[in-house]
């Protein structure tokens, strides 16, 4: 294949170490391409208002795919106090840069998977009906919607009137908030549309149909969010019925299926939610295969731009250490996801029996992996650094 170029996005924190060290992986590995770094994240906002530039807009409308570290997002107020003092009078408000390159570039479907490596200390495990231990297989695919729901950003403090006197005109809004001052009221909503409703259950159906999945999951609420999560659901059923019928349907509500999946996380395949629940029962299931240290994720669109990226945060106290300590396997496996996405199934392929030898054996752990606090000292106590991991990752290539 043609060499690619492929945008890295290191944004804040510990981006940069786990990315730096997943490039280090790929170049073992055989993966020869051209990196170009965009400019992302906390610090660019508070130098120039705006966390995510045009100029990074323009990297990836031309190059398409990113590696995409971790950003650090803060409450509002918290980010305007951190704006530099000539940009505090500009009316500029803090959104997340990562939530903008979704909606920006409709990076509507967003893929985390979550599967078990063998002889990974962290793995879920439970008692058995005789009393003996048992450790499951986790093999899931969460297929979350990623651009509308609560995230979509369509929210009011304070309503004006014309908003206000829209929701007066539900009952039940009028029942319950009619007589709250409307200065003391907050709105956010949870917004899905057919279309990319539609994507996004066809994106999971069609993951399991090409890799053997039995069923695929439905999590969300429609007995209470009927509206939403109804439509959602019957959109499903309609779908599997006419067009997947050899793959079962199962339904299940967010709070219950946060129970069932440490009783029974092994019945479960693919798995499809908007954007909160889907959010929510991903990283669920990432704490049974060891944690966000393990949790990757993919998102895309339907025009060819993708961002492969882990779902744990920038975890700023981390990225001052002066030896980094952190887990880079979930972004290697980020970069695995996109391996597979540009037809570089073999490399993929590679790398993933490298974490899983150096898993299985045992010898190289890092802190999290030997339930450790995170602190500096851990790389005195026997912990593995970034650094050590990665390099037993590459040996094994």
């Amino acid at each position: 294949m043609a060499k690619r170029t492929i945008v890295t996005l290191p944004g804040d924190g510990i981006g940069k170490a786990v990315l730096d060290d997943t490039l280090r992986v790929l170049e073992a590995a055989g993966f020869i391409a051209d990196y170009v770094e965009g400019d992302i994240g906390w610090e660019f906002w508070r130098k120039e208002g705006n966390p995510l530039p045009e100029r990074t807009i323009k990297l990836m409308e031309k190059h398409k795919i990113a590696l995409f570290g971790a950003i650090t997002s803060k409450p509002k107020d918290e980010a305007f106090e951190e704006l530099a003092p000539e940009l505090k009078d500009k009316g500029l408000v803090y959104s997340s840069p990562i939530v903008g390159l979704r909606q920006h570039f409709n990076l509507e479907i967003c893929v985390r998977p979550c599967k078990t490596y063998k002889g990974n200390p962290l793995n879920f495990i439970r008692r058995g009906a005789d009393g003996g231990v048992e450790e499951p297989l986790v093999d899931v695919v969460i297929f979350r919607q990623n651009t509308e729901g609560l995230y979509g950003g369509v929210e009011w403090s304070n309503p004006d009137e014309k908003v206000y006197d829209a929701f007066m005109s539900h009952p039940k809004f009028r029942a319950n908030f009619g007589k709250v001052p409307k200065a003391e009221i907050s709105i956010s909503t949870r917004i899905f549309s057919k279309e990319r409703t539609e994507n996004i259950l066809r994106a999971a159906f069609d993951h399991a149909k090409k890799y053997g999945y039995k069923s695929v999951t439905l999590c969300e609420k429609p007995n209470v969010i009927r509206e939403t999560s109804g439509m959602m659901y019957k959109m499903a059923l309609l779908m599997q019925k006419n067009d997947y019928p050899n793959i079962e349907l199962w339904n299940t509500n967010i709070d219950a299926q946060m129970m069932w999946l440490t009783k029974n996380p092994e019945d479960y395949g693919v798995i499809v939610a908007g954007n909160m629940f889907g959010d929510i029962v991903s990283d669920g299931f990432a704490g049974l295969i060891g944690g966000l240290g393990f949790a990757c994720s993919a998102q895309w669109s339907k025009d060819g731009i993708a961002v492969f990226e882990p779902t744990h945060g920038s975890a700023p106290k981390y990225a001052e250490y002066e030896t980094s300590i952190v887990n880079p396997i979930a972004m290697i496996e980020s970069a695995c996801m996109m391996l597979d996405y540009i037809e570089e199934k073999e490399i993929a392929i590679k790398i993933r029996k490298a974490i899983a030898d150096v898993i299985a054996e045992g010898e190289t752990k890092t802190y999290d992996m030997m339930k450790m606090r995170g602190t500096q000292e851990v790389i005195y106590n026997g912990a593995a650094s970034t650094k050590q991991i990665t390099d037993a990752i590459i040996a094994k290539l």
